[in-house]
């Protein structure tokens, strides 16, 4: 009698269930792999954007508060920072930045 360890018990099926379940493993390796670059490139394109937001009114001279600086950097929506990065280059205050997104520099 074979092992009742194998939901299978015939020689090629525990081959071929072997087989699949290695190849299952790998291609999980795989798809987890490209799903964490993924994910990590998204995260570096909203930190760097949130960079450009703070690096953008530093070069104008504005000053910011450790309320805006946290509130730019915590900030994970790309378009967001994106559109206070465009506004930050003429907001003639930091409190303009919010503005137009129906929000409040706090």
């Amino acid at each position: 009698m074979t092992s009742t360890a194998w939901p299978v018990y015939s020689p090629f099926a525990r081959e071929h269930y072997g087989r699949g379940l290695e190849e299952g493993k790998t291609v999980g390796r795989a798809e987890g792999k490209a799903e964490g670059l993924a994910e990590g490139k998204a995260e570096g394109k909203t930190e760097e954007a949130a960079r450009m937001v703070l690096v953008v009114l530093a070069a104008r001279g504005l000053p910011v508060s450790d309320e805006i600086r946290t509130r730019v950097t915590a900030c994970t929506d790309l378009t967001r920072l994106e559109s206070w990065a465009a506004r930050a280059a003429t907001a003639p205050t930091v409190h303009d930045l919010f503005d137009d997104t129906g929000e409040e520099a706090r």
